[in-house]
């Protein structure tokens, strides 16, 4: 199961990275070119920044100057791409203790619940960094499919399809993390169980040694050999 932690965490790590590349990005929406009377200029927004470019290559950004008058869905988003980042890395932190590879940590019963609660920290971040790409991709669709909506269309920016690759990796590494300290506790199971057939056998095959040894002395005339209070054991 080490094996599986290391793999899982190498994936928490880059969903990690991901997310936090997607959170910082300012292409969660662009301006969709069928719609666009000049096609040699665009519109890319992100969450913190509003950017134009052209096709000589000259980009400028500005900050959005208030949070009180950005849209709600954007807060959200701000909201919850800031939780999952923040939930990764204390995730990050636990799966470095919890994992059987390292040095720090405890028992290894500690370790495999630090392990499986870093686990639920992956996931839990996972699922907040997919709710806040696919709420902003679903007002972004929503608006270029209203044929009511007169404003300027956009389509779906790079940062969304990052933020929804990373979010797949921090939920399936902190699946695998969970499943990998359920493999220890059957693991453990098994041992005892294979432990406790072993002695049975041992001890019935004594027994059966034994009485195989009485038959014989009586059978050849030979008085018994005496044995002590363990003989049976």
């Amino acid at each position: 199961m080490s094996g599986m932690q290391i793999l899982a965490f190498v994936g928490c790590i880059c969903g990690l990275g991901a997310t936090l590349g997607a959170t910082l990005c300012n292409e969660w929406k662009t301006t969709s070119r069928a719609s666009a009377v000049i096609t040699a200029t665009w519109v890319f927004q992100g969450l913190w920044m509003s950017c134009g470019g052209n096709a000589l290559g000259a980009v400028h950004c500005r900050r959005h100057l208030t949070i009180f008058k950005l849209e709600s869905y954007i807060q959200v988003c701000r909201g919850l791409m800031i939780a999952a980042v923040c939930l990764g890395f204390f995730g990050s932190i636990l799966a470095l203790v919890g994992m059987k590879c390292t040095k720090i940590g405890g028992s290894d019963k500690t370790k495999a619940r630090i392990a499986c609660l870093a686990g639920i920290h992956f996931i839990l971040g996972g699922l907040s960094s997919v709710t806040a790409c696919s709420l902003y991709a679903h007002r972004i669709t929503s608006e270029f499919f209203d044929p009511t909506y007169i404003a300027q269309k956009y389509e779906l920016g790079a940062a969304l399809f990052i933020g929804w690759a990373g979010s797949a990796l921090c939920i399936l590494g902190g699946i695998a993390f969970c499943f990998s300290m359920a493999g220890d506790g059957t693991n453990k199971r098994a041992d005892y169980t294979y432990s406790g057939a072993a002695s049975f056998i041992s001890s019935r095959t004594k027994v059966q040694n034994m009485a195989a040894d009485m038959r014989s002395a009586r059978g050849n005339g030979n008085p018994p050999k005496h044995f002590d209070k363990n003989a049976y054991v």
